[in-house]
């Protein structure tokens, strides 16, 4: 340790003064930097025998990169022909907090290719592994171009159903409409990203229902006999004033019905926020929209063309075919009870057998269902202790295993240190791995639209080669594909809880036999460390202080010998960063506790011969021991987490956890610490305290509780507002439950549609489903008030149920159509396809079944109440003239 304050003492510069010379200052410096290998070798340590001994007569001066303590390779896949590996560095930018990505990206990749050709060598090659921003380019382009598609579909709807001049006043609402919305979620903060583009796809199909009853309703005015001569705009504000009320109270509903999602709790509430706030705002504009614009251009686009007009032609014109069928099939149902009641009783089974399929797994329940991404990522832990060259040399066999897949571009390699982080990483933490035995591989893929497997399916394939690559060197694999959320820490997390670390050690090793022998449970692992090993240098104070050697001393030699001790740096010209001045003894010298022991430290006691040089051995003794494991804690509780992913048998978390807590509740407690046998399995909340064993299920499932249960109470509270809203309008109490009670019945569609296109029934699926159950509502609104129009003009209860139905089922099968085809272009996309599933199949369910059960409900529930009104009529009648 001598040597170092003299590589101090030589490496310095100071000024000394100036002096005055010729009528000029003269600057003096004494001594001067070390500035390369050549001058190191050149210090001198002291003199011996009348000869000075330089610094390279006891050490190898080096000029040379550090102690390697990271590995980074770079390799091809089989998709770009012949596959390669070589050593890489990786280059990893991110963009500022409200910035575009796409721009920035951009200007990246332009100073990239002007750096290219002037800082680049000829051998060495540049590979872009991630590009974010083209990816977020692609997929907002997409969606634009499905939001256009949506438009010109739904205008091409409207066309081929009432009519091209009906069609341009329709189409004239969903661009003003969409462009407030925009409006809002720039006012709100919102960037225009997948979720916001979503939203108002999503919002086309239901937007364009105001106009459409409006429009609709102006038509047939016009069309009526009674109105031929009168004035267009006079006849457009009554028609207009018909649907008026029940619009605007029908809307609210569905706001209501939907807005609740923005309330949700937790890691979601901002991922599904921009949905609920979109879709309210643009039902609000197209509210506006119908009221104000939709019957001043009706007025004007209507009357383009004189003579024979179209109005005209409609009215020469027969019912369509789809409102005689429906007076057909509803005289039948209103007028034979046996057949109305057979009705009643077959949607009832049907809505039963339906929901009976999640019970039976038909239609499995996933938080998001698996995104298709060009990328997963491979997360390698070895043992503890492992050195760094074994877990290259494991990271190098899986990767060379994957990269046989025809799907595989290229993939990286990062042992003992973390990739740059994706959405993965970012979440689970990924970006502070660090060590020896710790890998991670990035595997690329063809774009979606060059290969048909999705990525899921590839990363499946795989799993089996790397789990047998992965137990012949004893290490804990995940495949981490890179989801669409939630942001957990992983798909499955046992939180164990326990009063000893000994029990909650053994309960954790029993939860993780449980996983191991679960079918489709994978990637399993524990935050708990395996033992390392470490030996302490226990210093002799007494022998050390005869010696006149101080702990810190020791402790010094002990940190230089073994990692290193930087003791200044080289003052290099040109260099850009610090080259740091490095003392440690060889690789070489360094393999064990004895090479260790034989160090000498000097002793600073004057001697007879000089100083002194004493062995380590003779101030130290050596004790073997396992190093400290990490301690976790949540609210202060102690914990122990168990991790696992599924894949195969099972592709929810929700089935795994069922089949595991039915092997957990046969385990003994009372062995583990508990008073009681049966192990306390929690949801939702944490244990009240550590005095009892137990289980905590976390990961994907705690957000699965919390999203569905904030939805289903949201939706629960939205539905008595409706309920209330309804009784102020209707004053009745039977009629808002005869209009709400056709909610459930889009399950009929929806469920059977998840299980036949094989997806999973996720949040987006129950988002759906809310939006859907305002559309119910909101059509049924509009039903009820056009059959009580029809009784205060003194038309039957049959006949006003059958007629406000056949006149009004035009307009729904128009809602219908804009609804299906509004969504159906966003059903290809994983994230929201249950969403798309939901409002087609719920839309068709609804159409089919509750357009004619509500009406029927009605009849059914008013019956008695008219027919005694009608009886009672003719006495009033006969007294009033007595």
């Amino acid at each position: 340790m001598s040597v170092i304050p003299i590589l101090q003492q030589a490496n310095s510069q100071s000024k000394a003064g100036t002096i005055t010379r010729q009528n000029r200052e003269v600057v003096v410096e004494s001594n001067g930097f070390l500035r390369d290998a050549a001058d190191l070798e050149q210090v001198v340590l002291g003199v011996f025998n009348g000869a000075p001994v330089y610094l390279r007569d006891v050490a190898h001066v080096v000029d040379g990169p550090e102690e390697l303590a990271q590995v980074v390779m770079f390799g091809t896949g089989a998709a770009s022909g012949r596959p390669t590996e070589d050593a890489a560095v990786t280059l990893s930018i991110a963009k500022r907090p409200g910035t575009n990505a796409i721009m920035v990206a951009d200007k990246v990749l332009e100073k990239i290719e002007y750096l290219r050709s002037r800082m680049l060598p000829s051998d060495v090659s540049m590979t872009i592994t991630r590009h974010y921003g083209e990816t977020a380019e692609d997929k907002s382009n997409e969606l634009l171009w499905h939001m256009l598609i949506a438009v010109v579909s739904v205008s091409i709807l409207i066309l081929v159903s009432l009519g091209w001049r009906e069609s341009i006043i329709i189409a004239l609402a969903i661009p003003s409409t969409l462009a407030l919305t925009l409006l809002v979620f720039y006012l709100a903060g919102f960037t225009l990203n997948r979720i916001t583009l979503f939203a108002l796809i999503f919002s086309i199909g239901i937007l364009v229902d105001d106009a459409i009853v409006v429009v609709e309703n102006i038509t047939r005015h016009l069309h009526l006999p009674a109105n031929q001569r009168r004035s267009w705009g006079k006849v457009a504000v009554e028609a207009v004033s018909e649907v008026g009320n029940p619009t605007i109270l029908a809307t609210w509903a569905v706001i209501a019905a939907v807005f609740p999602m923005a309330l949700v709790g937790g890691l979601m509430g901002p991922y599904m926020r921009p949905i609920p706030i979109g879709a309210t705002a643009a039902m609000l504009f197209s509210l506006l929209v119908a009221f104000i614009v939709t019957p001043w251009a009706a007025v004007r686009v209507l009357g383009w063309k004189a003579g024979k007009s179209h109005l005209t032609a409609h009215n020469e014109a027969k019912e369509a075919w789809t409102t005689r069928v429906y007076r057909r099939l509803m005289g039948r149902l209103i007028h034979h009870s046996r057949t109305r009641q057979l009705f009643l009783v077959l949607i009832t089974a049907a809505l039963l057998l339906a929901m009976g399929l999640v019970g039976i797994g038909w239609v499995q329940v996933k938080m998001l269902p698996f995104d298709n991404k060009n990328e997963f990522q491979i997360v390698i832990n070895m043992p503890e202790g492992s050195s760094l060259e074994l877990t290259a040399q494991a990271a190098g066999e899986i990767a060379r295993a994957v990269r046989t897949e025809p799907e595989v571009t290229n993939y990286q390699i990062y042992t003992g240190t973390s990739a740059p982080f994706n959405f993965n990483g970012l979440v689970r933490h990924y970006f502070l791995r660090r060590g020896a035995h710790v890998a991670d591989i990035q595997v690329n893929l063809l774009p979606k639209g060059e290969r048909s497997a999705q990525s899921h399916d590839i990363a499946k394939r795989v799993r089996p080669r790397i789990d047998e690559i992965a137990r012949r060197y004893h290490a804990r694999v995940a495949v981490a594909e890179v989801p669409p959320g939630p942001p957990v820490l992983q798909t499955l997390v046992a939180e164990i809880y326990g009063p000893t670390d000994s029990s909650r050690t053994q309960l954790a090793r029993e939860v993780r036999n449980v996983f191991a022998s679960t079918p489709g449970v994978v990637d399993i692992d524990s935050y708990q460390e395996e033992d390392q090993p470490k030996f302490r240098m226990v210093i002799d104070h007494q022998k050390a202080a005869l010696h006149g050697i101080s702990a810190q001393m020791i402790a010094q030699s002990l940190r230089a010998a073994v990692g290193g001790l930087q003791v200044d740096i080289v003052h290099r010209e040109n260099e850009r960063e610090d080259i740091p001045l490095v003392v440690e003894l060889p690789r070489s010298r360094k393999t064990g506790a004895p090479d260790l022991l034989k160090l000498q430290i000097r002793s600073p006691l004057p001697s007879a011969n000089g100083p002194a040089l004493i062995p380590l051995s003779e101030l130290v003794r050596k004790e073997d021991g396992i190093v400290d494991k990490t301690i976790y804690h949540k609210n202060l509780m102690p914990v122990t987490y168990i991790i696992g992913d599924v894949a195969g048998a099972h592709e929810s978390p929700v089935y795994a956890i069922g089949d595991m807590n039915k092997k957990l509740e046969r385990l003994d407690m009372t062995a583990m610490g508990g008073s009681q046998a049966k192990l306390q399995i929690l949801n939702a909340s944490q244990p009240s305290s550590t005095m009892e064993p137990a289980l905590k299920w976390d990961g994907e499932w705690h957000i699965t509780i919390e999203v569905f249960r904030d939805l289903g109470l949201a939706f629960a509270a939205v539905l008595v507002l409706i309920y209330i809203l309804m009784v102020g309008w209707f004053q009745s109490l039977l009629t808002p439950l005869i209009v709400m009670v056709a909610i459930p019945f889009s399950l009929i569609g929806i469920l059977p549609a998840h299980g036949a296109l094989g997806a999973f029934f996720t949040a987006t699926s129950m988002i759906g489903f809310m939006a859907g159950a305002g559309i119910v509502i909101r059509n049924s609104i509009i039903l009820v008030d056009f059959i009580e129009l029809r009784l205060r003009e003194g038309m039957p209860l049959a006949e006003a149920v059958i007629d406000a139905g056949a006149v009004r089922f035009r307009p729904m099968l128009l809602t219908a159509g804009a609804v299906i085809v509004g969504a159906g272009v966003i059903g290809f996309e994983p994230i929201v396809q249950g969403l798309a599933i939901s409002l087609m199949a719920g839309e068709v369910a609804s159409l089919l079944i509750s357009r004619v059960a509500v009406p029927i409900l009605y009849y059914a529930g008013n019956r008695k109440r008219h027919a005694a009104a009608i009886q009672a009529a003719p006495a009033d009648a006969a007294s009033t003239v007595s």
